[in-house]
């Protein structure tokens, strides 16, 4: 099993920072991708950033050119560095990651509990 904790939410101004975090433990042989998504409240959950193992990233739309996502390997955490944040990133951020474990080659993706940011207009 796979554990993801996260760390770094909470409350913010309109133009605010934040840095989020979130590390993995467990039978971790490898990790594939590790990323964040977000829901709002009556909203579905959506992708905000994600980072392949290879290096790539991806953004949404609405966060490029305000979030970056990064990862230590070593530390198997994923970062995510908010910048400029508005009342509309207000939400429940959740870590996300695939992952080659001990039980054998397939990748298994594991969810954190999640962490409150709430953007203050």
């Amino acid at each position: 099993q796979v554990r993801l904790v996260e760390s770094g939410g909470g409350l913010v101004q309109t133009g605010g920072s934040l840095r989020l975090s979130c590390t993995a433990s467990g039978s971790i042989v490898s990790i594939n991708t590790m990323g964040w998504y977000r829901q709002a409240p009556g909203q579905q959950r959506e992708l905000v950033a994600v980072k392949i193992s290879g290096g790539s990233t991806n953004y949404a739309d609405s966060v490029k050119g305000r979030f970056t996502i990064s990862r230590d390997n070593a530390k198997n955490t994923v970062y995510l560095q908010m910048n400029s944040l508005k009342p509309e990133d207000t939400a429940v951020y959740y870590c996300n990651g695939y992952f080659r474990t001990e039980r054998g080659p397939r990748l298994y993706d594991y969810w954190g509990q999640g962490t409150q940011v709430t953007v203050s207009s």
